[in-house]
């Protein structure tokens, strides 16, 4: 049986995305989702090109609400929230492990398009090196 989990965010159009994808990309067999309490409806496009220029395709992924996988259990449900002002989503569903690991929002990033991209990249690099410890740390 499949590892099933979920990685949340507020509107799960960037860091919680950039999060499936890696850890997606790290193992096949994983069952990776992720979900927002106020999920967009859209991918963040930053996003998907940071994503691209790393080699990994998250283009084809829906930005979900949260609501939509309460009846399920899994094994972990993730939050990926970073800033002391933006508050983390509760998962009130069945849940084995619960683990925070907190990205800044790179959308939150100004100045010139250079340093926005700049911010992506950062995050886009924080995300796959923590989801790569995660992913070490529990599944080898």
């Amino acid at each position: 049986m499949k590892t099933k989990i979920l990685i949340l965010c507020t509107g799960n159009s960037c860091r919680s995305q950039m999060a499936h994808g890696f850890l997606q990309s790290f193992d096949a067999e994983l069952d990776v989702h992720s979900a927002g309490t106020e999920a967009s409806g859209r991918l963040n496009p930053k996003a998907v090109e940071v994503m691209k220029e790393a080699g990994v395709d998250i283009s084809h992924h829906t930005s979900d609400n949260v609501d939509k996988y309460l009846g399920e259990e899994w094994d972990y449900v993730i939050t990926v929230c970073g800033g002391a002002n933006e508050a983390c989503p509760a998962f009130i569903g069945k849940v084995k492990h619960r683990l925070h690991i907190g990205f800044d929002d790179p959308s939150d990033a100004t100045g010139t398009p250079e340093f926005i991209h700049s911010e992506y990249i950062l995050v886009r690099d924080e995300i796959k090196n923590g989801f790569y410890d995660f992913y070490v740390k529990h599944f080898s």
